[in-house]
C-alpha cells in the first residue's frame, strides 16, 4: 500500500477529517454545518456510555470522521479501542473513494493520534500481486494536526508498519515463490536496505554444523534448506548480551509422510513460516528505527514434503546440541528445526531467547485467533517485559503452565527424546521438546492461532496478520527506555 504519512499545520475547507474530540461541547468549534453538528451531538448522546466511537459524515466531496474519546484514560485496552475505530474509519471512507484526509487531535494526547493512525494504516493492506487485473487505488495520505506529535514519531510508526506488510507479504505468498533459498535472499536485500548484517548459510554449511534436525525435515524436500543468521548491533547498545529471536520457517507443511489428512488441513499451510517473517520483520523494524538495542535474529528454513528421501517415523536423528531424537510424526518437524536454531542461539551467550512459532493446533484450539500462547524457562522479569509488551500492542500473551510433570510426555524408551507427546497438553509438550535445546532464559510464542485469518477481523486482514512483529518490536524498544 502506498501512503505518505506526516504532519500538518491547519486545515482547509476542503479536507477530509477526523477530529479527535472528548467533549460534545468541541462540536462548536469544528467546521461543521449546523445540521452536521446537530446529527454528532445526537449520536455522541446516543453513544456517550461508550468509550472511543467514530461517527462519519458523508460531504461528497469530503469526508468527516468525529472521534469521541468518552474518557482520556490511555490504558492499553482503551487505545486499542482507537485503533479499531482507526480501521472502522479507513473502511469508511475508502468505499467511498476517499483516501486522503488529516487527524486533528483536540485532546491533545499524542497517545490517541498514533493509535487512530496505526488502525487505519493496519487496515490499509491489500495483498494483490497475483491478481491479474488490479482496482486502481488512489495513494493513502495523512495529514496529522497534532502539537504533541512529533516528526520521529510518526517515522518511527511509518517503519513500524511497513515491517508490519513486509511479514504479511511474506506469509501471503506461495511457496511457488517463497522457498527457503528465496526467504535467505530477501533476508540479504532487508539487511543491505537497512543496514544490519546477514548471512545465510546454504546446505554445505548446514551439513558442517551438523543441524540434523533442520537436514532430517528437508530430506523431502526439491529445494535446499537455508539458515539465516541476522545481528543489528549499534554501537550504542544498552544491552551487553544480546536478545535473541528464533523463527520458525518452514515455508510449507504437508505434514510429510503422515500427510495432512483432514479436508482443508493443508490449504493454508504456506503460512507455516509465519515466525520467521515476524523474526524478520522485527529486525527490520528495530534496525530501521535505529533502536539501541542488541538483537540478533536466526531462521532454519525448509518445507516439509513426503518426497523420496522423506525422514519416516521411527528414525533417530542426531541433533546439532547432540542430544537423540526418535521421530514419532513427521508432522511436528517445525520443533525439529527450532531446536537445531535454539542451540546454535546459545553461541551468543544471549540475554534472552525468544522463539515465534506456529508450532501447534493445539494453541489455536486452546485460545483461537485472539492471543498468542507462551512458555518457557526465562524469569518473571522476561515474562512480565513481554506480557506488557503483548498488550501494549494487542498481542496478548497467554502463559501456559510448564510444569516438571510435563517432562515425561517427551520421555523416548530409545533415545534421549522424542518429537512427539500426548494429544492433551500438546502444546506444552512441544515447548517441553524445545526445552531440551536451549539452557539460556528462553520464551516460546505459539502463533498458530493469530499467524493466518480467515477474514478481516478489525484492521487485521484475511491471511497474514503479521502478528510478532509489533510485540518485538515494542519490547525491544522498551528495553532502550
Amino acid at each position: 500500500m502506498d501512503y505518505s504519512l506526516f504532519k500538518k499545520d491547519k486545515l482547509t475547507d476542503k479536507d477530509s477529517v477526523t477530529y479527535i474530540v472528548s467533549d460534545i461541547k468541541a462540536l462548536s468549534t469544528l467546521q461543521l454545518s449546523s445540521d452536521e453538528r446537530e446529527y454528532a451531538e445526537s449520536k455522541f448522546k446516543e453513544k456517550k456510555e461508550e468509550s472511543a466511537t467514530v461517527i462519519t459524515i458523508n460531504r461528497l466531496k469530503s469526508y468527516i470522521g468525529i472521534l469521541f474519546i468518552g474518557e482520556e484514560s490511555c490504558s492499553n485496552h482503551y487505545i486499542e479501542k482507537v485503533r479499531r475505530c482507526g480501521a472502522s474509519f479507513y473502511n469508511s471512507a475508502n468505499k467511498e473513494g476517499f483516501t486522503q484526509f488529516a487527524v486533528q487531535n483536540l485532546v491533545e494526547k499524542k497517545e490517541f493520534s498514533l493509535a487512530f493512525v496505526e488502525g487505519v494504516l493496519l487496515s490499509a493492506y491489500s495483498f494483490d500481486k497475483y491478481k491479474s487485473e488490479k482496482k486502481e487505488k488512489s495513494a493513502l495520505k495523512i495529514g496529522v494536526i497534532d502539537k504533541s506529535v512529533f516528526d520521529n514519531d510518526l517515522k518511527e510508526l511509518s517503519n513500524l508498519i511497513e515491517s508490519v506488510y513486509l511479514t504479511r507479504d511474506l506469509v501471503n505468498e506461495p511457496l511457488g515463490y517463497l522457498t527457503a533459498e528465496k526467504f535467505g535472499e530477501i533476508v540479504k536485500e532487508k539487511s543491505l536496505e537497512h543496514n544490519f548484517s546477514a548471512e545465510v548459510f546454504n546446505r554445505e554449511k548446514i551439513e558442517a554444523l551438523r543441524m540434523n534436525g533442520l537436514l532430517s525435515v528437508n530430506r523431502g524436500s526439491i529445494d535446499p534448506p537455508t539458515f539465516s543468521v541476522m545481528e543489528w548491533k549499534p554501537d550504542n547498545a544498552v544491552n551487553s548480551k544480546p536478545v535473541v529471536l528464533v523463527g520458525k520457517g518452514v515455508m510449507f507443511d504437508t505434514g510429510g509422510l503422515n500427510l495432512k489428512t483432514p479436508a482443508g488441513s493443508m490449504d493454508t499451510m504456506k503460512c507455516d513460516m509465519g515466525g520467521a517473517a515476524a523474526v524478520l520483520g522485527a529486525i527490520v523494524a528495530a534496525a530501521s528505527n535505529k533502536l539501541p538495542v542488541h538483537v540478533v535474529g536466526l531462521v532454519p528454513a525448509t518445507d516439509n514434503r513426503p518426497g523420496q528421501k522423506a525422514f519416516v517415523p521411527g528414525d533417530i536423528i542426531k541433533m546439532y546440541n547432540g542430544k537423540t531424537v526418535e521421530v514419532i510424526n513427521t508432522d511436528a518437524e517445525g520443533r525439529l528445526i527450532l531446536a537445531d536454531a535454539l542451540s546454535f542461539a546459545s553461541s551468543y551467550d544471549p540475554m534472552v531467547v525468544i522463539d515465534l512459532a506456529t508450532l501447534t493446533g493445539n494453541a489455536a484450539i486452546a485460545i483461537g485467533i485472539h492471543g498468542i500462547v507462551g512458555m518457557g524457562t526465562a524469569g518473571n522479569n522476561f515474562k512480565n517485559a513481554v506480557e506488557v509488551s503483548g498488550d501494549n500492542v494487542c498481542e496478548r500473551v497467554v502463559w501456559f503452565p510448564f510444569w516438571e510433570d510435563y517432562d515425561d510426555s517427551v520421555k523416548s524408551k530409545i533415545a534421549d527424546i522424542k518429537n512427539l507427546g500426548e494429544r492433551e497438553g500438546g502444546a506444552i509438550s512441544a515447548g517441553k521438546f524445545l526445552g531440551h535445546f536451549t539452557d539460556k532464559p528462553w520464551i516460546h510464542l505459539d502463533i498458530a492461532g493469530p499467524a493466518f485469518l480467515p477474514s478481516n477481523v478489525g484492521y487485521r486482514p484475511a491471511g497474514g496478520s503479521g502478528v510478532g512483529v509489533r510485540l518485538l518490536f515494542n519490547y525491544l524498544a522498551s528495553l532502550s527506555q
